[in-house]
């Protein structure tokens, strides 16, 4: 019986234990920490046995085939010597790839992805398809696999994710955009991580589709260096195209064989210009799966932002709260920014992925009337902004409730106090969720 071995015991690792499980393997489970409750339970259902608080290595490198948690690099060392000794280390994308026949849409990008994802699983719903949403966001791919059935997936996958994966095939591919971002994981080599978010088109083929943004230099000077086989499908702002998306006067068209669909810009439930281009990536793809015009107006009309992303918390005293903790890098910070219409007292800070600030001095210079730090180590944060806003309008702060009542303090009637950190959460927090949610249950304390 071939042995299956999963590293890491979250939402990932869990279920693609249960699904190798299901599917007759030996399996075995190690997680170097503690696994969390929900988890231990569900393991215990499926009799799968496990290790925690630290790796055996005798039980994990006699391994047929390691299943990876997204969250452990490819550098740590028990995966080091699983590659030195040939056996072969995937993704739960990859293993739960094999034994799903579904449509398959998936979504990356540095930012938007979640969004776009929401979107279009939105837009399936409506449209009374039988659809299942995971990835990295809602239930496990590989558990759904083993214990539900669907037609149709959407998918949205990190470069962790993409990293390893080898025969997965997408029948639809979006790359929402590209900005440095996980550098720390990449060599601190923007090529390296350009590449990984450039494997979701891997073994697409003339039948399939991959929609991307052509406003976005990052991801069209590498289209210049490879061959795609998949119809390309483009979406701008900045011109029109023959196929895809674009705006024309106030309305954003969907053009696809040969046929137009027109959303007024004024219709659309989400603001600002990230949000459009996540419109008309979700838009082609609704088209493609041949979804009505009627339906596609009427969901980009009444879609609800997801957590974490822009999302409006209270009002108090004329101030308004703003959680957009999932703004986990620069260009994320940057459309936060961009799209507020009050002076922003701003909450940055977390763990740093080699983020160059600069690009947002414009922003903060034009905006932002003060900063609250929220981590650990805020001197890079400090060397970037005080010039701009001063070091009395900086304050370092070490968890969500202080940076609230901090942001209180410095706000004035007519604000907006913006949580939009432009680095990870695993300083202070247990992930950007967690630090969302702190963040909303301290403002209502105010």
């Amino acid at each position: 019986m071939k042995r299956i071995v999963v590293l890491g015991a979250g939402e990932s690792g869990t279920g693609s234990a249960v699904l190798a499980k299901v599917k007759g393997f030996d399996v075995f489970l190690s997680d170097k920490g503690q696994i969390a409750p929900k988890y231990l339970e569900l393991l215990s259902k499926w009799d799968i046995p496990f290790e925690q608080g630290g790796h055996t290595e005798s039980l994990i490198l006699n391994a047929d085939e390691v299943i990876k948690s997204p969250g452990i690099p490819g550098d740590n060392p028990l995966v080091v010597k699983l590659a030195e000794q040939g056996t072969p280390v995937i993704s739960e994308i990859e293993f739960a790839g094999r034994y799903d026949s579904a449509k398959k849409i998936c979504i990356t990008g540095s930012n938007g992805k979640t969004t776009t994802t929401s979107l279009i699983y939105y837009l399936l719903k409506n449209a009374g398809l039988n659809v299942g949403l995971g990835g990295n966001i809602g239930k496990s791919y590989a558990l759904q696999v083993a214990t539900e059935h669907y037609d149709c997936y959407v998918l949205e996958l990190s470069s962790f994710q993409l990293d390893n994966v080898y025969d997965f095939k997408a029948d639809i591919a979006i790359i929402t955009n590209i900005t440095p971002d996980h550098l720390d994981r990449y060599d601190h080599k923007m090529e390296n991580y350009v590449r990984s978010k450039f494997r979701i088109i891997r073994n697409m083929d003339k039948d399939d589709c991959f929609i991307f943004c052509s406003d976005d230099e990052i991801t069209i000077s590498h289209l210049d260096k490879i061959v795609v086989k998949a119809k390309s499908l483009p979406f701008s702002q900045k011109h029109e195209v023959g196929e895809g998306a674009f705006v024309r006067g106030d309305k954003m068209i969907v053009r696809l064989d040969g046929q137009e669909c027109g959303v007024y810009l004024k219709e659309l439930a989400l603001g600002g210009k990230h949000n459009l281009y996540n419109c008309m990536a979700a838009a082609i793809a609704a088209k493609a799966v041949h979804i009505s015009d009627e339906t596609i107006r009427h969901s980009l009309a009444t879609f609800e932002s997801v957590e974490h992303r822009l999302e409006k918390v209270l009002e108090i005293g004329g101030v308004l709260y703003v959680n957009d903790s999932k703004a986990t890098n620069v260009d994320a910070a940057w459309y936060a920014l961009e799209c507020q219409d009050r002076k922003i007292v701003w909450i940055v800070g977390g763990k740093d992925k080699g983020n160059d600030y600069s690009a947002l001095n414009d922003l903060v210079r034009e905006k932002v009337k003060a900063i609250v730090c929220l981590g650990v180590d805020n001197a890079k944060i400090h060397a970037a902004f005080e010039p701009i806003v001063g070091a009395a309008n900086m304050v370092d702060t070490l968890s969500a409730e202080q940076a609230v009542r901090e942001s209180a303090r410095l706000a004035s009637y007519g604000d907006v106090v913006l949580l939009s950190p432009c680095c990870a959460s695993f300083d202070l927090f247990k992930s950007y969720e967690d630090r969302g949610r702190q963040f909303k249950e301290a403002v209502k304390k105010l």
